[in-house]
């Protein structure tokens, strides 16, 4: 009989380990399983409206600038895969809105004022600067407010908060192209005598230009910080992102890749008339 209880006792000991085996690689399988496979991607918005240096868009992917390197890091740096969609300029906020994507990395305060849904900001990462611009035979420093019955190359959809008045009073007349390129390439066309733009695509964009040939900026409208618009959902990893973008800041990595497209020329406001 002893002998009896001293086999069950022994098969027992037995099943045990083999128990937690059996719960140990159910758990594994379970890990491997596609829902408890790695993170999803980051998704980021693109509008089609964009140009070099800030993205290169082609076939509606984008593939090199420096909104395209910096959104790419902070990927790499959280370990994620990225998504990109590229929209009109019209339909970016409304995609964050739905939920299509989570991500906006360029866009300032003054250009969203209306904006409906939970969003966090990113701290500032580059400050833009946007003029008037002409060409090299009318380089001579101007103030928008200057200009009477004036048309001016604008980005369809783009706001331009500073001068919306002038627009609205009509002593400015917009001229809308779907992207900053058109509207350099419609300047240097004649269509226009003066545009608006950001100094990084006017210094991109002159590349290309005999140096008598090159744009001008006359007047300086705004400078503006600029940063990340990141959708708060838990299914988002917002901090995460948000102290990522933050390292990457104080690190000078922003700094360095910015360097890597020509993008710190600061612009000699001795040419310039201040708005």
């Amino acid at each position: 009989m002893l002998l009896g209880v001293r086999s069950d006792l022994n098969s027992l000991a037995l099943l045990i380990p083999m128990y937690r085996l059996r719960l140990l690689l159910g758990a594994l399988l379970l890990l491997s399983s596609p829902s408890f496979a790695a993170e999803g991607p980051l998704r980021f918005v693109l509008a089609d409206s964009w140009s070099m240096p800030l993205v290169l868009i082609e076939n509606d992917k984008p593939n090199g600038g420096f909104l395209f390197d910096i959104m790419e890091s902070l990927a790499h740096h959280m370990g994620r895969s990225t998504e990109y969609q590229v929209f009109a300029r019209m339909r970016v906020q409304t995609a964050l809105e739905r939920g299509e994507v989570d991500i906006r990395c360029y866009a300032a305060q003054s250009w969203v004022p209306n904006m409906s849904g939970d969003y966090i900001w990113s701290l500032p990462l580059v400050t833009q600067r946007d003029l008037l611009i002409s060409t090299a035979d009318n380089d001579t420093p101007i103030r928008p407010d200057q200009l009477n019955k004036e048309t001016v190359g604008t980005v369809l959809g783009y706001v331009y908060p500073t001068i919306q008045a002038l627009f609205d009073s009509h002593q400015l007349r917009r001229d809308d192209a779907r992207s900053q390129d058109q509207v350099l390439r419609k300047l240097v066309a004649g269509r226009y005598r003066y545009a608006v733009t950001n100094e990084w695509s006017m210094d991109w964009f002159n590349r290309n230009l005999a140096p008598d040939k090159q744009l001008h900026g006359v007047s300086i409208i705004e400078e503006q910080a600029v940063g990340c618009l990141v959708r708060n959902d838990p299914n988002v990893p917002v901090q995460r992102i948000l102290r990522t973008l933050l390292r990457m800041k104080m690190s000078g990595e922003i700094e360095q890749i910015l360097e890597r497209y020509g993008t710190q020329t600061p612009l000699a406001t001795g040419h310039t008339a201040p708005l």
